[in-house]
């Protein structure tokens, strides 16, 4: 180790300090940029974060007082699109100190803004205040607007074809889904009655199961990051579940259309957390875009959300309270739900904005029934009832009439009587009739209810009761004069399902799985039995929506042998029997409303017979393989012929010029010739 010596404080150095100016014929070639590129592009810029900012319009105007409550409100709908890190309230200055009615809120980061434009920008608060929101780099844009007119660009159009393609068939055949070898293939067939034509069909098209919407426009699929929707000639994809599309919504597992088809909920259990509601998302189905999300704990009664008839409003129940909705806002109705103690269920009537709830009894206050208008939430009816142990509610299909099953249990019984509460809707004050069902006066045992349902064009209503094997099924009918009539009963009945015609007046009495497939075909004009027939195991049966056809089907999903469906005639005529390797589902593909008037609909029924032979000769025809062949030789025949007469007219139009040059200018096409008879000679 080096000793080192003291050097004296004030030593003086003869070494120079060295220089760093530039000598005076330097010339700085070299910028900033170059030099410092790295420090300069981290540099603050005036305009950072802007694009994280939105700027809500139309809010309320508030004092200091209320500014807490305010923002507690703003943060409640906002706050779902992503954390908010900074709020402006401008106010006015003065003493009252009142804010402006716009505010300023950053997110972290600029996609959280876009999806508070997206999913707020026209929320109704209440009825003066609708929100506009715009994202604050849309001023820049706004201002450099040019003063005089420009076309704006053409947006690409795209094309998923005839959406009512399956409707235009020239046989008027309907179609159905068929999902079959345990869900790996899936199956659209027109229907015919001697053999089903496949339309389209595709391997793993869905992972679980298919859904129609209501009108029959699109097709449903599920997957594991969402669901997918069909629709058009080659059932093209109308929206996608990729990462970057529309409707992801990991692990949906329910799905439900509103009337019209203009939304879709969809339910996953995977994706709900407490700061961002995602276990119910209600979509927009043109545009793709969410329009709300919601918690929910159990999807046991799905669908959660029930939807009026028009599709104007939506409600949820949850404990002593019914929260109904508005579209397209998805807000509160008069932001306010309805406070309902102990409400059990509720149901929209089908054809009007009226939507009927029970309350069990509490104490000395009676259950009741009650019947509430929206959205003015004015109440209607409300019917008191005694000793309740349940209801359930039945609206007829036009919403004419309103069923509530009442089970009670009166002193003096064993076991629940059962009432049937009938709800006359279109009469003035809504007059009630009740229906007893008497059980069996010396046991004083009451009747079991097994199954009730309306006719759904009609006033009848049908009601299977009584234990296996005596099991009755009785048809009523709500007469006019305010009497509801019996007007048949049958005894013994194997069955424990009823499936009425869309079309009303026919309908099936079926005893489905245990019961072994049993099948009663019934004509409710006259209660005639036009036929009984098995289809052994069946677990499902599904009309076609003209009423026409009936299938009994055999799910692999409930019974793991003899899968298949049957397809057979409204009167209970077996025409087909379809095995398929695992047959899980089928599904027929709904139909809209007509278009025609009643008035339209009351001559077609008149004349009907106008076109009876023409409908029966071509049954006739199509009965038979070679039938068909021949009519469509023949139909091709036809078009030969047509084109080649078209083809002739046209050329011959062509050449009339030539013609006329031919002919002196005379134009032969318009002179009257006159026939000319050749007299045939015989020979003697």
């Amino acid at each position: 180790m080096h000793d080192t010596e003291d050097m004296p404080a004030d030593a003086d150095f003869d070494e120079e300090e060295p220089s760093f100016s530039d000598p005076e014929d330097f010339e700085d070639d070299i910028d900033d940029e170059e030099l410092l590129g790295d420090l300069l592009r981290e540099k603050p810029q005036e305009a950072d974060g802007i694009d994280s900012v939105v700027v809500v319009d139309n809010v309320p105007q508030v004092g200091p007082e209320r500014l807490e409550k305010l923002k507690n409100v703003i943060h409640k709908i906002f706050s779902k699109f992503g954390k908010i890190t900074n709020e402006f309230y401008p106010t006015v200055e003065g003493p009252e100190g009142l804010t402006k009615g716009y505010i300023f809120l950053e997110y972290g980061a600029p996609t959280q803004a876009l999806e508070a434009v997206k999913n707020a920008d026209g929320y109704k608060l209440d009825k003066q205040h609708t929100f506009r929101v715009n994202v604050f780099t849309d001023f820049d844009k706004y201002m450099s607007i040019s003063d005089e007119w420009e076309t704006p660009e053409k947006q690409p159009f795209k094309d998923f074809g005839n959406m009512r393609h399956w409707m235009e068939d020239p046989d008027c055949r309907d179609q159905y889904s068929v999902i079959y070898e345990s869900g790996e293939r899936t199956a659209i067939f027109n229907n015919d009655a001697k053999d089903p034509i496949v339309s389209e069909e595709r391997a793993r098209w869905t992972e679980t199961y298919v859904r129609w919407s209501p009108k029959g426009t699109y097709l449903a699929t599920f997957h594991q990051r969402g669901i997918a929707l069909w629709g058009g000639e080659k059932f093209k994809q109308i929206q996608r579940f990729s990462h970057q599309g529309r409707f992801i919504h990991q692990g949906v597992s329910l799905i439900d259309f509103s009337p019209w088809e203009r939304y879709v909920v969809t339910f996953s259990p995977l994706m709900d957390t407490k700061e961002d509601p995602q276990a119910i998302i209600i979509w927009d189905i043109l545009t793709g875009q969410k329009k709300r999300g919601f918690h929910c704990e159990s999807s046991a009664h799905w669908p959660i959300f029930k939807w009026s008839h028009d599709g104007k409003f939506f409600a949820r129940m949850t404990q002593d309270t019914l929260s109904i909705y508005e579209t397209p806002s998805m807000g509160l109705l008069d932001k306010k739900s309805l406070k309902i103690t102990g409400i059990k269920d509720f149901s929209w009537s089908p054809g009007d904005n009226i939507t009927a709830f029970w309350v069990p009894e509490d104490k000395d206050i009676p259950a009741r029934v009650t019947l509430i208008q929206l959205p003015s939430r004015q109440e209607i009816r409300v019917r008191n009832l005694f000793n309740v142990v349940d209801c359930k509610l039945h609206w007829q299909r036009q919403g004419d009439y309103l069923c509530v099953k009442v089970d009670r249990t009166p002193k003096g019984t064993q076991g629940v009587v059962t009432n049937f509460e009938i709800f006359r809707m279109r009469e003035k004050q809504v007059p009630v009739d009740v229906v007893e069902m008497k059980g069996d006066p010396e046991s004083k045992t009451a009747e079991s209810i097994i199954a009730f349902a309306w006719e759904p064009n009609g006033s009848k209503f049908a009601v299977l009761h009584g234990e296996s094997p005596r099991i009755n099924a009785s048809f009523y009918h709500v007469k006019n004069n305010g009497k509801i009539e019996l007007i048949k009963m049958f005894d013994k009945q194997q069955a424990n399902s009823i499936f009425w015609s869309p079309q009303g007046q026919f309908m099936v009495l079926a005893g489905l799985r245990s019961m072994n497939g049993a099948l009663a075909f019934v004509d409710t004009s006259d209660c005639t039995m036009m036929n009984m027939a098995e289809h052994y195991m069946a677990s499902d049966v599904e009309w076609d929506p003209t009423g026409r056809y009936l299938v009994t089907s055999v799910s692999w999903w409930s019974h793991k042998v003899d899968n298949a469906y049957w397809l057979w005639t409204f009167q209970g005529r077996l025409l087909q029997k379809n095995n398929k390797d695992r047959f899980c589902q089928l599904l027929w593909r709904p139909r809209p409303a007509t278009l025609l008037t009643q008035d339209t609909i009351k001559v077609i029924k008149k004349d009907l017979k106008k076109y009876s032979k023409i409908f029966e000769q071509k049954d006739r025809l199509s009965q038979s393989k070679a039938s068909k062949e021949l009519v469509d030789r023949r139909r091709s025949m036809m078009e030969d012929y047509r084109s080649y007469r078209e083809t002739a007219l046209q050329q011959h139009e062509d050449q009339k010029t030539a013609r006329l040059q031919l002919r002196g200018g005379v134009d032969t096409d318009e002179l009257d010739i006159v026939p000319y008879a050749v007299p045939f000679l015989r020979g003697d």
